[in-house]
C-alpha cells in the first residue's frame, strides 16, 4: 500500500453523518464483495435518512441479482445525482472504478476509500485499508456496528454474501475468528445461510459447464506440477455467448490439484488486453500480488490480478515465466 495516513472508522463515520447525498462506487467486473458491500452500505445509509446512489461501471452481474437491493445498482449516465460525498469500496486504485464512475466522482468534493487489498494506492481524502480483513464486507460491518448505523435485512444478507464469496465460503486462510463471529451475528439477525449459499454456489448457468469443458481442453500444467493455467480467447467467449461472471472462481478448480501452488487464468478482452487472475495455494509458496505488480496489477498475497496489453500467447508466456521465477 502506498504511504498514507490511515483514517479511523470513527473519522469515516463522522464524514458520512455530515453528508446528505452520498455516491457509492465499486470496482469494474464486480464480484460478490464489491456489490455486496456497495448495496449493504447504501441500504444502511438510506435507512439512516441519506440520499444515496450506487454506481458500478459494469452494473450488477446476473449471478448477483438474487441479492436483496441489487436493483439499486446502476451504471454511470443512467441517473443524474449531485453528491457531497463519494465512497469507493473494495477498489485498490482509481482506474479500477472505471471511466464513467471516475467522471461522476470527479464532481464530488470528498472521497472515502475503504478497502482490504494490500496493494491499495491510498487514494482519496479519507482512507481506511485493512489488509488483514478477508473482505471489504467485513470492514463495512465493523463500520455499521461501531457507528450505530442501521443493519437492514438487505445489508445483513449482502454482507453475508460479500464475506462468504471473498473467503471462498469461509475456507481461505485469510478467514479469521472475527470473520466467523460476524457471520454468526448475521445469521442470528436472520441471514439464511443455506439459501444464500445455494444462490451463490449452486445456481450457475449451463454455459459455465460448457466453458469448463473448453478450458480443460487447453489446460497447462508445468513439468514440476506446481503451476496450472488456462486461457480463454475471444473466439471461445463468442462461441459460448459468455457473460463476464461465468468464469468467476473457476481457477479454484485447478488450484485444488494436489501438486499445484499457483493457478493462473488468462482472459482475452476487447481492446487488445489480457485479463489475468492469479491464485496461490500457500503464501509461503508464492506471493502472486508481487507477480501481478510486475504487470501493473495487484491484490493480495494469495489472490491477485492484472490487465496487460498484448497478444494472448505472448502474455501467457511472459506471465508464466515470472510466476516460475517467483516460486519459493
Amino acid at each position: 500500500m502506498a504511504e498514507t495516513n490511515q483514517d479511523s472508522l470513527s473519522e469515516i463515520g463522522a464524514a458520512i453523518r455530515a453528508a446528505g447525498r452520498i455516491l457509492i462506487l465499486g470496482h469494474v467486473r464486480p464480484d460478490g464483495d464489491a456489490i455486496g458491500s456497495q448495496v449493504a452500505l447504501a441500504s444502511s445509509l438510506r435507512e439512516a435518512g441519506k440520499k444515496v446512489l450506487v454506481l458500478n461501471e459494469d452494473g450488477c452481474p446476473s449471478s448477483l441479482l438474487f441479492l436483496p437491493g441489487s436493483g439499486m445498482v446502476s451504471r454511470p449516465g443512467e441517473e443524474d445525482f449531485e453528491a457531497d460525498l463519494c465512497v469507493a469500496l473494495d477498489t485498490a486504485n482509481r482506474e479500477r472504478l472505471g471511466e464513467g464512475c471516475l467522471e461522476v466522482a470527479s464532481k464530488v468534493p470528498r472521497l472515502i476509500n475503504i478497502d482490504h487489498h494490500i496493494s491499495n494506492e491510498g487514494y482519496g481524502d479519507l482512507v481506511h485499508v485493512d489488509a488483514l480483513a478477508p473482505a471489504t464486507g467485513q470492514i463495512v460491518f465493523e463500520l455499521l456496528m461501531q457507528e450505530g448505523l442501521p443493519l437492514t435485512s438487505e445489508a445483513r444478507d449482502c454482507l453475508f454474501v460479500a464475506i462468504s464469496t471473498d473467503t471462498g465460503g469461509f475456507r481461505y486462510s485469510s478467514t479469521t475468528a472475527r470473520t466467523y463471529e460476524i457471520a454468526a451475528e448475521l445469521i442470528r439477525r436472520g441471514a439464511n445461510c443455506g439459501a444464500l449459499s445455494t444462490s451463490i454456489y449452486e445456481r450457475y448457468p449451463f454455459r459455465r459447464l460448457e466453458l469448463l469443458r473448453e478450458l480443460l481442453g487447453v489446460l497447462r500444467l508445468s513439468p514440476d506440477g506446481r503451476v496450472a493455467s488456462w486461457a480463454l480467447d475471444l473466439g471461445m467467449k463468442e462461441k459460448l455467448s459468455l457473460q463476464p461472471e461465468d468464469s468467476e472462481n473457476l481457477t479454484d478448480l485447478i488450484r485444488a490439484v494436489d501438486t499445484v501452488d499457483v493457478a493462473v487464468f488468462f482472459e482475452e478482452v476487447d481492446g487488445g488486453m489480457v485479463r489475468i487472475s492469479m491464485r496461490s495455494k500457500r503464501a509461503e509458496a508464492a506471493d502472486v500480488c508481487e507477480v501481478c505488480r510486475c504487470f501493473g496489477g495487484g491484490g493480495h498475497v494469495m489472490a491477485a490480478g492484472a490487465r496487460v496489453m498484448g497478444d494472448l500467447d505472448d502474455v501467457v508466456k511472459d506471465v508464466l515465466s515470472k510466476v516460475h521465477e517467483s516460486l519459493k
